[in-house]
């Protein structure tokens, strides 16, 4: 199968006509180009935020709640475009309003960051993200989501893994276990640090569990929006470091900071193999590590 990772540019939106023009061009170029599952970047819809008023551009916690006035808009035009082009589409995560959370006794609303994921029949799910970044927490106001999922498709089973989450290695091991062999990681980073830290998230879960691992990201600035007013990256594909697979893991990888898509092609048949008869095992000797982990720790002083 074919996967366009998104290297989406923040702009500026007069209007909603503009946006699903954006969206429209994107979306067209990706499928024409043969792609099968097309990935955007966490928070790409925060460009929304120039819709709204002066004020609540400015305030990103006056922002949760206008944006929900858009999701339903949102979600069909994705929904839409899955259709008309036939392709899989995960969205820019967007942040949504939870009316019922039973882990979360304050009457207060709930934000959390949900990537949704579109089928060709335009039916979608989401992944929530699971564990949130300072800016979230301490300044934003975004609270964590519950759960994973594994999507099953005809292309074979894969897990979304929303930025920070891809940097903690129990979560994509679940995923694996329970049959995903692709881990998409949309992201927004603010500091070339933060897109490494995915960076070498991404390529880590890739070599620790023998599977594959997309990156897509946000990249531009805006004056209009806190969340993304610095926006950095590369879009790209890892692998395992093994025999059969690019040396150092790295598939195909973006220009750094430059909108466009970036294109590879993955088997994932391959990795049944790899994981039985690989130079290393490390899917396979995981379990050995844990048991290890558990056994007796001697403090050594020289």
């Amino acid at each position: 199968m074919k996967i366009a990772a998104a290297q989406y540019p923040v702009s500026f939106q007069t209007s909603w006509a503009d946006y699903e023009i954006k969206l429209e061009h994107w979306v067209g170029n990706a499928a024409s180009s043969g792609a099968d599952i097309l990935v955007f970047p966490e928070y790409a819809p925060m460009e929304l935020a120039s819709l709204f008023s002066l004020e609540v551009q400015q305030d990103v916690r006056l922002q949760l709640p206008a944006l929900q006035d858009l999701l339903e808009d949102y979600l069909a035009l994705h929904s839409r475009l899955a259709l008309e082009h036939g392709v899989y589409i995960v969205a820019g995560s967007y942040p949504v309003r939870v009316t019922e959370r039973n882990d979360d006794p304050s009457p207060f609303s709930v934000y959390v960051n949900r990537a949704y994921f579109f089928g060709p029949g335009g039916t979608f799910d989401f992944q929530d993200k699971l564990i949130m970044t300072r800016f979230e927490r301490e300044t934003w106001g975004i609270s964590s989501g519950a759960g994973l999922k594994v999507f099953e498709t005809p292309h074979g089973r894969l897990g979304i893994l929303i930025c920070y989450d891809c940097e903690f290695p129990h979560l994509s091991r679940k995923l694996v276990e329970a049959g995903a062999d692709l881990i998409l990681i949309p992201s927004c980073t603010d500091t070339l640090n933060g897109y490494h830290r995915v960076e070498v998230g991404g390529r880590a879960r890739a070599l620790e569990n023998q599977c594959f691992t997309v990156q897509a990201p946000l990249v531009g600035t805006s004056d209009w929006c806190e969340t993304i007013d610095v926006c950095l990256g590369a879009a790209g594909f890892y692998t395992p470091i093994d025999a059969g697979y690019p040396e150092n893991g790295v598939l195909a990888r973006g220009e750094l900071n430059i909108p466009g898509w970036v294109y590879a092609d993955l088997d994932l048949s391959v990795l049944k193999n790899t994981r039985a008869n690989g130079q290393v095992l490390n899917y396979q000797h995981w379990t050995e590590g844990e048991v290890q982990a558990l056994g007796p720790l001697e403090r050594v002083r020289l």
